[in-house]
């Protein structure tokens, strides 16, 4: 039996009219009009081609078969009477000389309608992904990914840089995230980690004399899953330049992304280079967030001064922050459930309040606003038809939760978010440190390995009391893309001696920074040159050219929401000679 084919089923064409083909793919569907007459749907990688069945003999082999069983089709091509303009193949059909089965399905019922596997529960579609990825519009996905990757390894050369690999069993290294780890078999008690990132590894090729490294890097992070974050395991575009500042870096990567946007995105309209750089703690500021969405005309504003001394209790000693929507048109069963949605996302209670088209103060906490009516007019810059969203709390506080109704605002408001663009932004000047929620004590902020804004002579200043080490900032940098962090990135800090200063300030001495990570430590105390990179991901990028809100829809073979491979059932048990192997003993929770 051969399996070879002459042509695939999207590729014949008005012109093959007589030829003799030969064609395989899965059996799609048949619509029978008689016991020796019927339309087969024939699907392969490429598209899909009409097979007519014209006798009893071709019927009766079509009859024994479920459908999804990969069969191969011998036969000529004719000009189809009854042609379909929206298949690339519509003007012709197959007549079949034979048909052989090549693998069979053996189960008369599917878990799913192929082709409308989307509909599924996505559990069902994971656990069967072999399957929905026959899909044509699931495929589409992975095809656009595997070009998208393509086009950015071309870009990334084009740039000067080198494609190196970097190793995925390493040490466990504190990098913000839980570590995969792994037992050895040779070293008893001792574990290899799944990197996280490859950051160590590509500083110190740097510091090897390497000038431009990037990879399509994995990365292995144990945390929980959301819609734009899948558990486990994900990819980033990992880059990184020697002897280069931010202002480097920033345009190497405004370079790259632009024109993958622009021609594989599903929106036409891509912000142009240079991207507005935004620094930390005013994005907090007019935003309520660091991961702004630029298609929303919104900014929050500060009613602290007009607000606290109304009598309204949840006001008093509180900071304030105020969204207002001019020309607010959104129904009260709309904005209830706009309140009841923030207080979800965010645990914190919001209050709103209107100026009526008569200028009167009307809804929600109107009545504590009224005696103070025209100052808040005056400060906010009311209109008629505005409406005013509040959140309040401690600054931080106040501000993210005011940032998520900015969010949920511009999507209600739909003349206030330009939905079709991609709008990027860069967030820098990150703060170098900031006080652990759990620990209640000095923490580095994003990235311990990134340069602070004052080198060794700010940290000393803050060792010393003289300055605050929340305000100093560091040469930290994410590229946000329609409310997203796509990247991040920063200049590194390739001086031993600001690099054990720095983790003073956290705690942390000498001897556990040389422990922790004595190949960075040993290679900078060997001249190390200055270095700045950033890692784009790869998973997110694919999701925004998309379109779509869940990132597993772009993920070849995705865990689910659970951290859970339902396909080929990992995490699983292993058996006990496999633990003793690694000299592991299993310990169970007590119940």
């Amino acid at each position: 039996m051969t399996q070879s084919r002459t042509h695939n089923c999207n590729e014949l064409r008005i012109t093959d009219i007589g030829s003799k083909v030969t064609l395989a793919g899965w059996y799609e569907n048949i619509r029978k009009v008689s016991k020796n007459l019927g339309f087969l749907v024939l699907r392969d990688f490429y598209g899909t081609t009409q097979i007519v069945i014209e006798t009893e003999e071709m019927m009766n082999i079509i009859d024994g078969l479920n459908a999804e069983t990969t069969i191969q089709v011998e036969g000529t091509v004719r000009e189809r009477s009854s042609k379909n303009p929206n298949l690339p193949t519509g003007d012709i059909e197959v007549v079949p000389d034979a048909i052989r089965v090549l693998g069979k399905c053996i189960y008369n019922e599917l878990p799913f309608e192929i082709n409308r596997s989307k509909e599924a529960d996505e559990n069902t579609r994971l656990k069967y992904r072999f399957l929905d990825l026959r899909n044509p519009e699931v495929k589409r996905k992975i095809v656009l990914r595997s070009n998208v990757v393509a086009e950015l390894r071309r870009l990334m050369t084009e740039e000067g840089f080198l494609e190196i690999t970097t190793p995925i069993l390493t040490a466990s290294s504190p990098e913000g995230a839980r570590d995969y780890i792994v037992p050895s078999r040779k070293f008893p008690g001792k574990f290899y980690a799944l990197p996280q990132a490859p950051q160590q590894f590509k500083q110190l090729l740097m510091t090897s004399g390497f000038d431009r490294y990037f990879q399509i890097a994995p990365c292995f992070r144990d945390e929980d899953a959301r819609g734009d974050r899948t558990p486990g395991e994900f990819y980033q575009l990992d880059m990184e330049m020697a002897f280069a500042s931010q202002d480097d870096v920033l345009a190497v990567l405004e370079k790259v992304v632009v024109p993958v946007f622009e021609k594989y995105g599903i929106y036409k309209r891509v912000t142009p280079a240079p991207f507005k750089r935004i620094p930390y703690l005013e994005a907090m500021d007019k935003y309520g967030t660091d991961k702004p969405d630029l298609r929303i005309d919104l900014e929050l504003q500060d009613a602290t001064s007009v607000l606290s001394d109304t009598g309204f209790e949840p006001f008093a000693g509180r900071k304030i922050k105020a969204v207002v929507v001019p020309g607010f048109t959104a129904t009260r069963k709309q904005i209830d459930q706009l309140i009841a949605d923030v207080e979800v996302q965010t645990a914190q209670k919001t209050y709103w309040f209107r100026l009526d088209e008569q200028g009167e103060i009307v809804g929600g906490i109107a009545k504590f606003v009224q005696p103070v009516k025209e100052k808040v007019i005056e400060a906010l810059g009311l209109k008629p038809g505005c409406f005013v969203g509040i959140a309040a709390g401690t600054l931080g506080a106040a501000q993210k939760t005011a940032g998520v109704m900015r969010t949920k605002l511009g999507v209600l408001c739909p003349e206030h978010m330009d939905k079709e663009q991609y709008q990027f932004c860069w967030i820098v000047d990150f703060p170098m440190y900031e006080i652990g929620e759990e620990s209640g004590a000095l923490e580095f902020c994003h990235n311990p390995f990134s340069m602070p804004n004052g080198g060794l002579e700010a940290l000393e200043k803050a060792e010393k009391g003289e300055l605050d080490p929340l305000s100093i900032t560091a040469f930290q940098y994410d590229l946000v893309i329609n409310g997203y962090e796509s990247a991040s990135g920063a200049v590194r800090n390739h001086d031993p001696e600001i690099m054990v200063k720095a983790f003073n300030l956290v705690g942390l001495g000498e001897n556990e920074v040389k422990s922790k990570f004595p190949a960075m430590y040993n290679a900078f105390c060997y001249g190390a040159p200055p270095h700045a990179g950033a890692a784009p991901g790869v998973d997110r990028m694919i999701m925004l050219l998309t379109g779509e809100e869940s990132i597993r829809e772009v993920i070849t073979f995705p865990m689910n929401g659970n951290a859970q491979d339902l396909m080929c059932g990992a995490p699983s048990e292993v058996t006990e000679k496999q633990l003793r192997e690694v000299h592991i003993e299993i310990r169970k929770p007590k119940e």
